[in-house]
């Protein structure tokens, strides 16, 4: 045995395997988050509420922005691994990550994240207008920033996370030139916190007692406070929705049915269905959230029809 072990230390380590080009390119997708790619859909949000979706280069120019939104999105995840390689090898589940497990080098996690960075705004700026290319390179500024520092500040995180997405949902209407309507930001802001705040407190919620399991900045919320923000943006985002239902803004309605006030319930009814997802500590990504039921789901089908018909006024 002491022969053996001898002989083995004597013997040179193997050198680590060769990172293949195939290999790279799949760690640098995987990387890239895929997943949450769907949430850049929100780039139709505003178009679709004015109701010019279908208008002329409408769909060309919507996704053209949501390539260039998902390339910015893209170069954060792909900086944010980069700069957590270290410390994301010491995660039991982080440390399978592409580059925390040397799948793609943390220099070439760098430079690709920095070219997105830098190509997405510029095209935006050349393709689209100057409005999209700095909304584009003020969401990559506070993306990053949010990773270097803003993530650890107490409500920074979640107004943050919540700008992000009312980032995605705006560019479409500047991309189009649409003005963007009162309603329509206060209903989506706050829609916005309301998923991100719950999602927040299910994680708190289901990570209790387990110091060092989750980010460190939950330790300092504590679930009474996030059960607040959340129930506080659920009423306001509802709030806002009623009053642009209500509102018919001089202009009386000719359709069969008066569809938008009709699709406040359906509205309502979603908000209160996830809730209880919210309120259980089980609402983590808004989209697992839609998919894995099927009642909020139908629910969220039955609100899109209303409300296209409303925008649709037919």
């Amino acid at each position: 045995m002491t022969e053996r072990t001898a002989l083995l230390e004597r013997t040179p380590a193997a050198p680590a395997p060769a990172v293949s080009l195939t290999g790279l390119v799949r760690g640098l997708v995987r990387t890239a988050r895929p997943r949450q790619w769907v949430k850049n859909v929100l780039v139709v949000a505003a178009p679709a509420a004015a109701g010019q979706l279908f208008a002329r280069n409408a769909l060309t120019q919507l996704a053209l922005v949501f390539a260039l939104f998902t390339a910015c999105a893209s170069a954060v995840y792909l900086i944010n691994d980069a700069r957590d390689a270290a410390a994301d090898r010491a995660h039991p589940v982080k440390r399978h990550r592409p580059v925390a497990a040397g799948q793609v080098p943390v220099p070439v996690a760098y430079a690709v994240g920095g070219a997105l960075a830098l190509l997405a705004p510029t095209a935006a700026a050349w393709f689209c207008s100057p409005a999209v290319a700095a909304l584009l390179t003020a969401y990559v500024g506070m993306q990053l920033a949010y990773c270097v520092s803003l993530k650890h500040v107490l409500v920074v995180d979640l107004v943050v996370v919540t700008t992000g997405f009312l980032m995605r949902a705006m560019i479409g209407g500047l991309a189009l030139g649409i003005p963007l309507s009162r309603w329509f930001l206060i209903t989506t802001g706050f829609g916005a916190l309301f998923m991100v705040s719950a999602k927040r407190y299910s994680e708190a919620v289901q990570m209790a007692g387990k110091a060092g399991a989750t980010r460190a900045l939950l330790t300092e919320y504590t679930t009474g406070y996030l059960r607040f923000v959340w129930q506080l943006a659920a009423g306001v985002s509802v709030l806002g929705y009623c009053l642009w239902a209500l509102e018919e803004g001089g202009v009386p309605s000719t359709g069969v049915l008066p569809w938008r006030q009709l699709s406040m319930i359906a509205f309502i009814l979603a908000i209160l269905r996830y809730a209880v997802f919210a309120d259980r500590g089980t609402a983590g990504e808004p989209e697992d959230v839609v998919l894995r039921d099927r009642a909020l789901a139908l629910i969220g089908l039955v609100w899109l029809a209303m409300y296209g018909l409303a925008v649709a006024n037919w």
